[in-house]
C-alpha cells in the first residue's frame, strides 16, 4: 500500500521456521530426542514440509511454557 509515495508493508513479518537442529539447540536437547518425540506424537508442534520437519519458534516457546514445572507449595 502506498502512502504519500512511500510503500508501507501491511502484512506482519513472519519468523523463519527452525529445522530440527535449531530447535534442539534452542531447547538444549539432542536432535535424536526431537526425532523420538515426533515418532511418539509428543513435543512441540511441527510442520512436515516434504521429508523435513520445521518448527515455528512461537510454537516451540508456547510448548516450553506449557511444560514448565511449578514448585510445590510448602506443606508446613
Amino acid at each position: 500500500m502506498a502512502k504519500n509515495g512511500v510503500v508501507v508493508q501491511t502484512s506482519p513479518v513472519r519468523e523463519r521456521l527452525w529445522n530440527t537442529s535449531e530447535t534442539g539447540d534452542y531447547l538444549g536437547i539432542p536432535v535424536g530426542t526431537l526425532n523420538q518425540w515426533a515418532s511418539r506424537g509428543v513435543g512441540p508442534r511441527y510442520f512436515k514440509i516434504g521429508k523435513h520437519r520445521r518448527y515455528h519458534p512461537a510454537d516451540v516457546r508456547t510448548w516450553l511454557d506449557q511444560h514448565a514445572s511449578r514448585p510445590a507449595p510448602d506443606a508446613a
